[in-house]
């Protein structure tokens, strides 16, 4: 890949998760996760190997449901309160549906089943950024959320992820899917 372009990606990559983690605006925070979404797809699809279009392929599918539903989420929290401010979301409905948005956008229990297998398709430097700086937005917007969220609703997921992340890990003999489970559990 080009060096101009690999660094405009990784420039982008980062544009993105500060303008999420600095928003307080749901429809700024929806831009900056899509604009984070669409940096990586490339990265992912360097190698130029079928199993790394599967990956990018599965990766922006489960992506977009889950910024499609933070935008629908918003736009009902905006309709109902007439309020864009992350902080300012109170109805117990859409709070759900951005926290599984959200659960969905980190790769944690229950909705961790796609997580390995991008990990398996991606090269390891690949797998790190994945693992690692992906998730920096999605974990900030829900520090935002952290008075409106149900504590029941996290607490469960994050049982869930640390039990099925490290049994599921376990029992892996590759490298990527030791780290996605890794990362499923933390």
């Amino acid at each position: 890949m080009n060096p101009l372009t690999w660094s405009a990606l990784i420039t982008s990559l980062s544009t993105s998760t500060i303008i999420t983690t600095a928003s307080h605006h749901w429809l700024l925070a929806w831009i900056g996760l899509e604009l984070n979404t669409m940096s990586i797809l490339p990265v992912i699809m360097k190698p130029h190997h079928p199993r790394a279009t599967e990956a990018t392929t599965k990766y922006f599918i489960i992506q977009t449901l889950a910024a499609a539903l933070i935008l629908f989420a918003s736009t009902l929290n905006a309709w109902q309160t007439g309020h864009w401010a992350i902080t300012n979301t109170t109805s117990p409905l859409t709070t759900t549906i951005i926290t599984t948005a959200i659960m969905l956008k980190l790769g944690a229990a229950p909705m961790h089943l796609w997580y390995p297998e991008i990990m398996q398709g991606a090269t390891l430097n690949t797998a790190l950024i994945i693992s690692t700086w992906q998730k920096i937005a999605p974990m900030a917007m829900l520090y935002m959320m952290h008075n409106n969220l149900s504590n029941t609703l996290l607490l469960t997921t994050g049982l869930l992820s640390a039990l099925i992340g490290g049994l599921a890990g376990l029992n892996q003999t590759q490298t990527r899917k030791i780290l996605a489970h890794s990362s499923i559990a933390h």
